[in-house]
């Protein structure tokens, strides 16, 4: 390896000769860049669109936050980097287990490799479920941050390389259920532009606004308009702009606005009992009032002798299930990790989503509101813009199709001229 060179995970990065800054826009469906760019309030976006390098990619599977951040910033799927949703069962305790614990990565992100090597980087995300796997490893002692929006009130050299957050962006600490928890973080990555200048800087949103406010309705343009002119400071300051989303979102309401909803525990313990499987909701996280820890993936885990061929027989034919897949299946088509999965995979389809069981579940945080979620197929293409223009090599990769989100900071690193 060169000095000028950084190898991770199976990848050499060129470092970068000025800032980069790779933004994940949590629930930003390629839908709402298409409405901005029609409606003309994302003129920033566009222009990285025409001037460097826009594709639509396929992100990891399932299309929820945790893997696709993981998949982002490690260049690998979650075969390879473990975290495979928000929400896992421990078969060793047959608990629950929230999957953000940094012993839970199996690969480093590349700002944490940057940071080894003496290179600064910032990490800022809007919710601090991220963090940890985020700075994995990281070494702080050279002026990289790692902080979230959701306790910018409380951080510390010791383990943010920061303190004072609120004071130093100049704004009041944001609502967890807020655009302003997105912007908070694009201020804040502005901030470090202008002061501190970090090699890398990886800024990761949420998706209240996408969770609550579809394409076209002024609460999401007015959204798009404030990240679009984050964007476009951030290139004002010297950074390379990349922008990518972990997920999209998709409307999974029916005619009368209620969700459609495939009630799956109560379905396979009629069919099979209670007791003989467990449906586990991947989705599920800290903050599911605007989802009600309803998405288009889940998993069921069989107990005692229950089989998969079982499972997968007592819910054949159910509507709105669009995948049934076995362990291995899954495994083989979505590239998971097979010792975090479960014995079947269930994918809805383009307007359903799937629960456990019914009473399990909270919907009154909607207020009358459609469902808008994610997890499915139907939701794992995502956006992939480059401000700048490629050079030979990655110009002929982007225009042969095929782009997966994970490969964004390999053309933002490697591709831009």
């Amino acid at each position: 390896m060169s000095s000028d060179n950084i190898d991770l995970n199976g990848i050499t990065y060129a470092k970068p000769t000025r800032p980069v800054a790779v933004v994940c826009i949590d629930g930003g469906d390629p839908e709402y860049f298409d409405h901005g760019l029609k409606s003309g309030i994302i003129p920033n976006i566009e222009r990285f669109m025409k001037e460097g390098f826009y594709a639509v990619a396929r992100g990891s599977m399932p299309s929820f936050t945790c893997p696709n951040n993981m998949s982002i910033v490690t260049g690998t799927e979650p075969e390879v980097h473990g975290i495979s949703g928000n929400f896992y069962l421990d078969r060793a305790t047959n608990e629950p287990v929230v999957m953000t614990g940094p012993e839970l990565l199996r690969a480093r992100s590349v700002m944490s490799e940057f940071s080894r090597h003496g290179l600064k980087v910032a990490s800022v995300t809007a919710k601090d479920k991220l963090r940890q796997q985020l700075q994995k490893d990281m070494d702080l002692s050279n002026g990289s941050v790692s902080f979230s929006a959701q306790f910018a009130d409380q951080c510390t050299m010791a383990e943010n390389g920061i303190e004072n957050v609120l004071d130093y962006v100049g704004q009041p600490h944001p609502d967890m259920y807020s655009a302003e928890l997105s912007l908070f973080v694009l201020d804040a990555g502005i901030k470090l532009l202008e002061e501190r200048r970090p090699d890398i800087l990886y800024l990761s949103l949420t998706d209240f606004i996408q969770h609550t406010h579809a394409p076209g309705t002024p609460v999401a343009d007015q959204f798009y308009r404030d990240l679009d002119a984050r964007f476009g400071r951030l290139q004002e300051l010297g950074a390379v702009v990349a922008l990518t989303a972990d997920h999209g979102m998709g409307d999974k309401a029916d005619e009368n606005g209620e969700p459609n909803v495939v009630w799956l525990q109560d379905i396979l313990d009629g069919a099979l009992g209670e007791g003989a499987c467990t449906v586990i909701c991947p989705i599920t996280d800290a903050f599911v009032g605007h989802h009600g820890a309803l998405g288009g993936f889940v998993r069921v885990y069989c107990h005692n002798d229950t089989s998969a061929d079982s499972v997968i027989g007592a819910i054949d034919g159910v509507p709105g299930l669009a995948n049934v897949w076995s362990a291995e299946q899954v495994v083989k088509e979505l590239e998971q990790p097979l010792d975090r999965e479960g014995d079947v995979a269930v994918l809805g389809d383009k307007k359903t989503v799937i629960g456990g069981r019914q009473v399990d579940h909270d919907l009154s945080a909607l207020k009358g509101t459609r469902l808008r979620t994610h997890g499915s197929l139907f939701e794992a293409n995502v956006p992939f813009v480059i401000s700048e223009p490629l050079n030979e090599t990655y110009a002929a990769r982007g225009a042969a199709g095929g782009l997966r989100s994970h490969e964004l900071f390999d053309f933002a690193l490697n591709g831009v001229n």
